[in-house]
């Protein structure tokens, strides 16, 4: 009967045999034969954000900054554009209500001063209740509704899409710093308190707010941004 080829065992503490009964070698690597690299450990942050989780990779052209959603930051000069067509917008809505307020004051308010006594001598008004009162009542009540004006164009009308006129305009769209997030009016309502009240109440808060984004790291925000925690990103559409 023929006997089944034996092979040399391999030798103790050494490489098992491969298959087919070979051992590999164990000195250097032949010349010739590269060994392949290997994977070492992680160091450092991926060029572009991966988004979300199971959001797409959408990979952006090198040395654009971008938000933690994976989409670019907004410019400066995009956003200051957007700013200037907010003012606008809100601008012509606000004359359609002071231009008839100031009239209204002129005609009504104001006293005549060609009105006579029974006497027929001309009556004297008041500069402080009959002039000064009626117009800062006025001005408080202007004021008081050109913010709530513009807390319905910056929060209520905002928060739903992220956008308002001038961001539309410019492609520009308001998302959380938190990818994960919402944006909800919470988020919109403390971004519009630091923007607009803090401007009027702190002497040059709304210069120093807006140029902020000039040298904020890593995501340009202004401290609006901060406060309410979000960041203005460049939309395709």
């Amino acid at each position: 009967m023929t006997q089944p080829p034996t092979y040399p065992m391999p030798p103790a503490g050494g490489p098992s045999p491969a298959a087919g009964g070979f051992a590999p070698p164990s000195g250097p690597t032949p010349q010739g034969y590269a060994v392949p690299p290997q994977p070492g450990p992680y160091s450092g942050l991926p060029s572009y954000p991966a988004g979300p989780p199971g959001a797409p990779f959408r990979p952006g052209p090198p040395g654009v900054p971008f938000a933690p959603n994976g989409q670019p930051l907004a410019s400066f000069g995009d956003r200051l554009l957007a700013v200037l067509i907010d003012g606008l917008v809100l601008g012509a809505v606000s004359l359609v209500i002071v231009l008839p307020a100031m009239f209204l004051f002129l005609a009504v308010l104001m006293p005549d001063p060609s009105a006579t006594t029974p006497a027929g001598t001309y009556t004297q008004p008041d500069p402080f209740s009959d002039i000064l009162l009626p117009l800062l009542a006025m001005e408080a009540g202007l004021i008081l509704l050109l913010l709530a004006m513009s807390y319905v164009y910056q929060v209520e009308m905002m928060f739903r899409t992220g956008e308002t006129v001038g961001k539309r305009v410019m492609k520009l769209r308001i998302v959380p710093l938190d990818p994960t997030a919402t944006l909800d009016r919470k988020m919109a309502a403390k971004r519009w308190l630091a923007h607009q009240p803090a401007g009027m109440i702190i002497p040059g808060f709304s210069y120093v707010d807006g140029l902020w984004q000039l040298w904020d790291k890593p995501w340009q925000q202004c401290l609006h941004d901060k406060f309410a925690r979000t960041v203005v990103v460049k939309v395709s559409g």
